[in-house]
């Protein structure tokens, strides 16, 4: 099953106290303390259909990241929106929230870590029956005078999960029984199924809970059609290069050299 529709690209009117968002409603910033972020999609995800946000900005001095989830909650009916995703809207009952971590976000099962499926460059993301270009679910550092140091990383698409320009997206995949199981992507990776069970009668908003030292997140559109012959193009060149820098003596033309060393 591919998915087709188009991402719910903004985030609900009805957020946490401490939200702030852009004139868009595609950027969410939480302007004071540590709590009090949580933000929703401004529309209920398809089956298939991706939330996904880059971190923009962090916050030095809070403990813990990023959360993300999925609620059958719709935002409008909420007397009041929670303090925390974890454990407020979760206790609440059909919310599913998965605190993200610098290092450790794939699923356990049976005692084993869930590993990635396909390789990193590939131009696609599967994901069950769903498919998804992984391009702009990637996110990327820029490049600076020290980068071939990080250049083993960058090739294999693994920006920390907690780090700025880090990408986060999370989307429920239908099983057979007709329930749903919730996945975090995070730079392209699927993490594994984070949540079982997930009533697919009901619609599902995306959950983003800007907390702690993540202070500000944007939403990305994801463009669900076959990658651009530029995008092709810069996969092929980013596999076969040494490090970023390298890119500077290729014979390319600039706003491709451009857009292969900073995206």
């Amino acid at each position: 099953m591919a998915a087709r529709c188009r991402l719910a690209a903004r985030f609900h009117h009805i957020h946490g106290t401490n939200i702030r968002l852009d004139a868009s409603h595609t950027q969410a910033t939480r302007v004071e303390s540590f709590a009090n972020g949580l933000c929703f999609s401004q529309e209920p995800l398809a089956p298939g259909q991706i939330f996904l946000v880059e971190i923009e900005e962090k916050e030095l001095g809070w403990c813990g990241h990023l959360r993300v989830g999925l609620t059958a909650h719709d935002p409008q009916s909420l007397e009041v929106v929670p303090e925390y995703s974890l454990p407020d809207l979760v206790n609440m009952g059909d919310t599913w929230v998965f605190a993200i971590t610098r290092n450790h976000n794939r699923v356990v099962v049976e005692g084993v870590e869930v590993q990635a499926r396909g390789r990193a460059w590939e131009p696609f993301l599967l994901i069950e029956r769903v498919r998804i270009p992984r391009d702009t679910l990637v996110g990327r550092s820029r490049p600076s005078r020290y980068s071939h140091i990080l250049d083993d990383l960058y090739k294999m698409n693994v920006l920390p999960a907690t780090a700025r320009r880090s990408r986060i997206g999370v989307l429920y995949a239908p099983q057979p029984d007709g329930t749903a199981d919730m996945h975090i992507v995070i730079n392209g990776e699927d993490m594994g199924p984070s949540a079982r069970g997930l009533p697919t009668t009901r619609p599902l908003y995306a959950v983003i809970d800007v907390f702690a030292s993540t202070k500000s997140v944007r939403v990305i559109p994801v463009d669900y059609g076959f990658p651009s012959l530029q995008t092709l193009c810069r996969l092929v060149i980013q596999k076969h290069i040494v490090h970023r820098l390298a890119i500077d003596g290729l014979d390319l033309p600039p706003l491709l050299k451009s857009y292969c060393q900073h995206e």
